[in-house]
């Protein structure tokens, strides 16, 4: 399995105009820069088509956004764990709010990443939620509260005790497992609210992807990761 380190940040593309094919492409290397320049891990999280350009153009680490608890065989319009592996991707986000499962297929899913040796982010939008999955040992869970998702209301200070309590939670399960938040995340500030509540990382998106300056966001977003 590929490696990561602490504390991190992954960039959810989604399906932003800003972050589709050629626009993928730069952004990523946006994020490989911004990585390089600062020592902070950074990746990405493309969509499916955009994965083998991006790994073959880069050497920032990527994230499918989404697998399917499936192996081959017939299942037409679904996801593969192996075929998003073979494109390049180091690992996977699974169960984000926009892609939700049910608790048992987010246990197949991330037992079908951890069999093609892919690095598993499980997304919960709850502390209880996240304290459930912990119990599947993925190797980072983000927790996402829904409703600040893109509203640029960061959850670190909105709902701190979302994050403080997932993190509690969660470690009380698996010290191991690496914990990060997200939702409405887009300044330095956010980040560093997120990292005193014991966070070790952020999954953002709008706030980077649809960012005037992309490079100057992600940079200022990193920040408080660097002192």
């Amino acid at each position: 399995m590929a490696g990561y380190r602490k504390p991190m940040v992954i960039v959810n593309f989604k399906t932003y105009a800003e972050a589709t094919g050629r626009n993928a492409l730069e952004l990523a290397r946006t994020a490989e820069k911004v990585a390089e320049e600062s020592g902070i891990y950074v990746a990405v999280a493309p969509q499916y088509v955009d994965i083998a350009a991006i790994a073959a153009q880069t050497s920032v680490p990527v994230f499918s956004q989404h697998i399917d608890p499936i192996t081959y065989g017939s299942h037409t319009g679904h996801v593969l764990v192996e075929a998003v592996k073979e494109a390049g991707a180091v690992g996977t986000l699974i169960n984000h709010s926009e892609r939700r499962l049910l608790f048992k297929d987010i246990n197949s899913a991330v037992r079908r990443a951890k069999e093609a040796g892919l690095i598993t982010v499980v997304c919960a939008d709850t502390a209880k939620n996240s304290s459930t999955v912990a119990f599947y040992s993925p190797e980072i869970i983000a927790v996402e509260p829904p409703e600040l998702i893109g509203s640029g209301i960061p959850v670190s200070k909105a709902k701190p005790e979302v994050v403080s309590d997932t993190v509690a939670l969660v470690k009380r399960v698996n010290k191991d497992i690496t914990v990060l938040c997200g939702a409405g995340i887009t300044r330095g500030e956010d980040v560093e609210a997120a990292l005193k509540l014991g966070t070790e990382g952020v999954l953002v998106a709008s706030g980077i992807v649809r960012a005037k300056d992309q490079h100057s966001a992600l940079m200022d977003l990193v920040k408080p990761m660097m002192r």
